[in-house]
């Protein structure tokens, strides 16, 4: 792992938390991600499930986790299995994890071979009445392809189909919206890797790169430092391509006078950072340009600022757009009785902010939690309110991760730059 090893008291106090959170006699099983073929005989480069990581800390391929709290089950109530060690395999593949090894990372000590699980889980069977399996529920989204849950979901109510089968998600989805001591350290890591890319490629910009040099600047600094990749697909975009939200090509020249919207952040032990951060390409914000962009720091910290215990997204996000409407009048986007005499199915704020406030981070960069879970200490959310205007060929987006506290929150990246005279200095040191 390119990370440092984490302690498995994280994964023995989520597994801990997790089986008192289920009634008796009952199993759970979570099983890794599959290898996603590429194309030929390559597959993609592969990431563990992120329940599964959760539970164990294991990010070795066709592992499974089974977890029994019935009182005979005796020492089977966490079994770990992993793929028998082969040196044939190793000799193509490099080192697969021993139980030993398996043991130190997770901390579950009876550590098994694939072989044996269908014997084992057959005897817990036996004796327990509920299944939980983890079937991926998240509400925007539904991938053709299975995870190995749903195919092993299958299988077993086949073999066994009296027995009750339960939804594991609701449950996981509640115990990671909350973040440890030591993933809000791993979170903070992720974040430090950020600000480090972030500022080599804002010393690296200038008029004549093509987006997709930027990108490279910001992956450079991501390996230099250690993340274990991109979070998610970078967005690198220059001029009008910044008003569309997910742009991804990044196969366009950096033009001078135009802004660059980026949208990236580092993985780091499965763990994400979330930033944006609008920049001009020759360095110095036109007049305009800086009109537009302080109107949006100043709707970002008027949002940061209500992101506190107590309320949710949805409720907050409804004040930043009363906020938006003011600053868009401001701007000359459209005037106070434009708004009274809009009779149209959007609001007028919502042509220049087309999406949400923030949303929920942590394993995964859209993590756990919907717009209406309340806040409370120990989450972790994006606060990333934008400005889209296409006939001015201009996209600004400011981005920052918030730690939710018993005081209020801590933003997690308040020492990047963010000020228009923070950017222009930083961009001057080429």
């Amino acid at each position: 792992m390119k990370y440092a090893k984490i302690s498995n008291e994280l994964f023995k106090s989520n597994r801990k938390n997790l089986i008192n959170t289920i009634p008796a006699k009952s199993i759970v099983l979570s099983f890794a991600a599959y290898q996603m073929p590429r194309n030929g005989d390559q597959f993609f480069p592969y990431r563990q499930n992120s329940d599964f990581f959760y539970l164990t800390g294991i990010e070795q391929e066709k592992s499974i986790l089974l977890l029994c709290n019935h009182p005979d089950a005796g020492d089977l109530t966490e079994v770990l299995f992993i793929i028998k060690p082969d040196k044939d395999l190793e000799t193509w593949e490099g080192h697969k994890l021993t139980n030993e090894e398996a043991t130190s990372v997770s901390g579950i000590k009876q550590v098994k071979f694939i072989e044996d699980f269908h014997f084992i889980l057959h005897a817990l069977m036996c004796i327990s009445e509920n299944i939980y399996f983890n079937i991926p529920e998240q509400a925007k989204f539904m991938p053709e392809v299975k995870t190995r849950d749903e195919d092993m979901l299958e299988e077993l109510k086949k073999k066994y189909p009296s027995h009750n089968y339960k939804r594991l998600a609701p449950v996981m989805q509640k115990l990671r919206i909350k973040k440890s001591g030591q993933e809000i350290e791993l979170i903070k890591k992720a974040c430090t890797i950020t600000h480090g890319a972030l500022i080599r490629m804002m010393k690296a910009l200038k008029p004549g790169l093509m987006e997709y040099e930027v990108e490279a600047e910001i992956s450079y600094e991501f390996l230099r430092l250690g993340a274990t990749t991109h979070a998610y697909q970078a967005i690198v975009a220059s001029g009008k391509n910044a008003c569309t939200l997910h742009y991804i090509e990044n196969d366009q020249k950096c033009k001078d006078g135009d802004l660059l919207l980026l949208d990236f952040g580092a993985e780091y032990a499965n763990y994400a950072a979330d930033l944006s951060r609008t920049i001009p390409v020759n360095g110095i914000f036109s007049p305009r340009q800086k009109d537009l962009y302080n109107a949006t720091l100043r709707v970002f910290k008027f949002a940061r600022s209500l992101m506190i215990p107590g309320t949710t997204i949805n409720k907050l996000h409804k004040e930043v757009c009363k906020m938006w409407q003011e600053e868009h009048i401001k701007l000359g986007l459209y005037t106070k009785s434009d708004v009274d005499k809009n009779k149209g199915i959007n609001p007028l704020w919502y042509k220049y902010f087309m999406h949400g406030t923030g949303h929920f981070l942590g394993l995964d960069v859209h993590d756990t939690g919907t717009r209406d879970t309340v806040l409370e200490p120990g989450m972790i959310l994006t606060c990333e309110p934008g400005l889209y205007i296409p006939e001015e060929k201009t996209g600004i987006r400011i981005e920052n991760n918030i730690l939710i506290t018993e005081k209020g929150n801590v933003d997690l990246m308040a020492d990047f730059p963010i000020e228009v005279e923070e950017i222009e200095d930083i961009m001057a040191e080429k």
